[in-house]
């Protein structure tokens, strides 16, 4: 069999760097949206390319490796989530603001409702926090929501359809 051969594709040394380079900027944006905590966002990046280190070998489609990506960030944020919370119950955790989250040319007033929606979804489940975030700032369709936290199609559409309600019980349709 030649060197172009799938043996060759088996034998390749798996580009680290090079995969880190392209999506790393990506994988970060999808933790600082879910997190809203700059923070913790280096140590979820580091996670989720350690996590990719050591699962490349099961990925199927290479073309699919952005999906891939995002669906272990997701996990690595829900775990992280899930650990602020608990520590939160032992007064551990002090909270952050979210002042940075929003666009710098925002208004006071928009930057003020981006913090005052992430203090809402500090309060709320991590499943529906990271379904929500999902839906609502990552434009990804129920489907997507569903498959990347691991999940039906009816309960993703529920933890939606629960925050939407939650932040319109806490901060109106204004």
């Amino acid at each position: 069999m030649d060197a172009s051969g799938p043996r060759a594709a088996e034998d390749a040394p798996l580009d680290v760097a090079g995969l880190f380079r392209r999506h790393a900027g990506y994988v970060a944006g999808v933790a600082i949206r879910l997190l809203g905590r700059d923070h913790e966002v280096d140590d979820v990046v580091q996670e989720v390319f350690m996590a990719a280190i050591r699962g490349i070998g099961a990925l199927r489609e290479p073309a699919a490796v952005k999906a891939w990506l995002t669906r272990i960030a997701v996990r690595a944020s829900m775990r992280r989530l899930r650990w602020r919370r608990l520590r939160r119950t032992f007064g551990l955790d002090g909270g952050a603001g979210y002042d940075d989250l929003a666009d710098p040319t925002s208004s006071a007033e928009d930057r003020a409702l981006v913090t005052r929606v992430y203090q809402l979804l500090d309060r709320l489940p991590a499943a529906d926090r990271v379904a929500w975030i999902l839906r609502q700032t990552q434009d990804r369709s129920p489907e997507e929501v569903a498959r990347l936290s691991g999940c039906s199609l009816a309960t993703a559409k529920r933890r939606i359809a629960r925050v939407d309600e939650a932040i319109y019980r806490e901060l109106g349709d204004g």
